[in-house]
């Protein structure tokens, strides 16, 4: 009795170093959102022309655009482990969840495409 267990269902644990490199990912994502958002609130506190002029002056600094850049490539990638682990949870399919996370990716890198064109435009 005493080599057999019966507890439970065999499981085979694969790709284990996923979990710790998302929630790496969604911490080090969430920082950089939570930096930007403190440097956009002092700008905006700041600034004393509260107009489509002085909201575009913000982001005339080249520094301001590439950390609107660098935290925009955040949030693609913050949503996309996010999306991501949704689509793996809830959909069992897996043909469905594949076109689902294609779908996903083709979105924000067409996202990504756009900020850059808003970002360079100003």
């Amino acid at each position: 009795m005493a080599g057999k267990n019966n507890i439970g269902a065999k499981r085979l644990v694969v790709g284990a170093h996923y979990g710790l490199f998302d929630w790496l990912v969604q911490r080090v994502t969430a920082v950089v959102m939570a930096v930007f958002t403190v440097v956009l609130l002092f700008w905006f506190f700041a600034a004393h022309d509260f107009s489509y002029v002085g909201w575009a002056s913000i982001f005339a600094h080249q520094w301001m655009k590439l950390l609107t850049f660098v935290t925009a490539l955040s949030v693609f990638y913050h949503a996309w482990v996010g999306i991501r682990d949704i689509w793996m949870d809830y959909i069992k399919a897996a043909g469905v969840r594949l076109i689902l996370q294609v779908l996903t990716i083709v979105w924000l890198i067409a996202s990504a495409g756009y900020a850059v064109q808003i970002l360079w435009r100003v």
